[in-house]
C-alpha cells in the first residue's frame, strides 16, 4: 500500500493512517484505535523477514532491507506495554515512517484506512502520566470517530529518542554568528522543541514569544498588534511554526497570516519532524521562506539569520 497526499493548503486538515492494536485483559481482547499522519508513512507492508538484533529493547523486533536500506522495526504494542493476544501474526503489517530524516518501521495488529480529519476536532493529550497501560506522554492528541470511538495520534517520534536514533543537534553554534535584536515568535505543541529553538533564537540575541499551537499563535500576533500597531513588522522579525498541532496546523496559521495586511511581511519558516517533499512544497505554497527538518543548529542558524537579515533591507 502505497500512501499519496492530496490536501490543500490551509485547509486545516490532515490524513491519518487508521491502525489497529489488540489488547489482551483479564482474558478480553480490545481493539486500539491509533493513528499517524499520512506525511510521515511511506508506505504499508506485509510483514518481512526480520534478522534480529541482540542487545536491543525487547520491542525492536530487528531489521530488514527494503530497497538497499537498511530499516529497524519496532513493536508498538510491546514499546507500549500492551500485552498482545495470541495469533495477531495473520494481519500483521508493518507502516514505514519517515521522519527527521530517519526511516523506521512500526509492527501494527491491522492498517485499516485513511482518514481525513480536522485539526479543530484534535484535542491535545492531557493524560496524567501513567494513567492505565499507556503512558501520555506517547500521545500528542486524541480525536472522536463514529460510534462515539476514541482515536489516539502517537508520538512516534518519542520512540526514535528512545532508541537513540535522533538526537536533535544544538550544540553546533556556528563561532561566528550574527547578533540581532527584536522579537521572535515560535509555535509547537511540543514544549521540548520549543525549549530548543527558543535557546537557538535566544543565542541569537532574539527575545521569543511561545504558542501551543496556531490558534494561540494568532491570538498571540493579536496581542503583539495591540502593543506595537503598525510598527509590529520592525519587532517581530521572524515566526518559527511547526507543522502538526492541535487545533489549527502550521500550514493554516501560515495562511492566515499571509492573508492579513497587518502580518503579511513578517517572514515564516516552518520547523517539523515531517521530512517529505510535498509537506516541503506546501509549506512554501503557504507562504513560508524556509521549510526546515527538526533539528540540526547549523542548518536552522544559517536559514534564520539569512532571511532575517533579507527582510532588514
Amino acid at each position: 500500500m502505497h500512501v499519496e497526499n492530496s490536501l490543500k493548503v490551509g485547509s486545516n486538515e490532515m490524513e491519518l493512517v487508521d491502525f489497529r492494536i489488540l489488547k489482551e485483559e483479564d482474558g478480553e481482547v480490545y481493539e486500539g484505535i491509533y493513528g499517524i499522519n499520512v506525511s510521515k508513512v511511506r508506505e504499508i507492508i506485509k510483514m518481512p523477514t526480520l534478522t534480529e538484533l541482540p542487545g536491543t529493547p525487547n520491542y525492536i523486533e530487528g531489521i530488514f532491507d527494503l530497497r538497499s536500506i537498511v530499516i529497524p522495526v519496532v513493536n508498538l504494542a510491546k514499546w507500549m506495554g500492551i500485552k498482545e493476544p495470541e495469533n495477531v501474526e495473520k494481519n500483521l503489517r508493518v507502516i514505514i515512517t519517515e521522519f527527521n530524516n530517519i526511516l523506521i518501521g512500526f509492527v501494527v495488529h491491522e492498517a485499516k484506512r485513511i482518514r481525513r480529519i480536522n485539526w479543530a476536532d484534535i484535542e491535545p493529550a492531557s493524560f496524567a502520566s501513567g494513567s492505565g497501560s499507556l503512558d501520555g506522554s506517547k500521545i500528542t492528541g486524541v480525536t472522536k470517530i463514529e460510534g462515539d470511538n476514541v482515536l489516539l495520534i502517537l508520538d512516534l517520534e518519542s520512540v526514535v529518542q528512545d532508541l537513540g536514533l535522533y538526537q536533535p543537534s544544538i550544540e553546533h553554534t556556528p563561532e561566528e554568528m550574527d547578533s540581532f535584536t527584536g522579537l521572535a515568535l515560535i509555535l509547537d505543541d511540543s514544549s521540548t522543541a520549543r525549549k530548543i529553538v527558543k535557546e537557538a533564537l535566544q543565542k541569537m540575541g532574539f527575545s521569543v514569544v511561545e504558542a501551543g499551537d496556531g490558534q494561540e499563535g494568532l491570538e498571540k500576533l493579536d496581542d503583539l498588534y495591540n502593543m506595537y500597531e503598525d510598527d509590529l513588522a520592525k519587532k517581530l522579525k521572524i515566526i518559527i511554526s511547526d507543522v502538526e498541532m492541535p487545533r489549527m496546523d502550521g500550514f493554516h496559521f501560515a495562511a492566515n497570516v499571509k492573508e492579513d495586511g497587518r502580518f503579511d511581511k513578517i517572514p515564516i519558516v516552518f520547523n517539523s519532524s515531517i521530512s517529505d517533499h510535498f509537506s516541503e512544497d506546501r509549506g512554501k505554497e503557504a507562504g513560508a521562506e524556509a521549510y526546515l527538518v527538526k533539528f540540526e543548529a547549523t542548518a536552522f542558524y544559517d536559514e534564520i539569520a539569512r532571511i532575517v537579515r533579507a527582510h532588514m533591507k
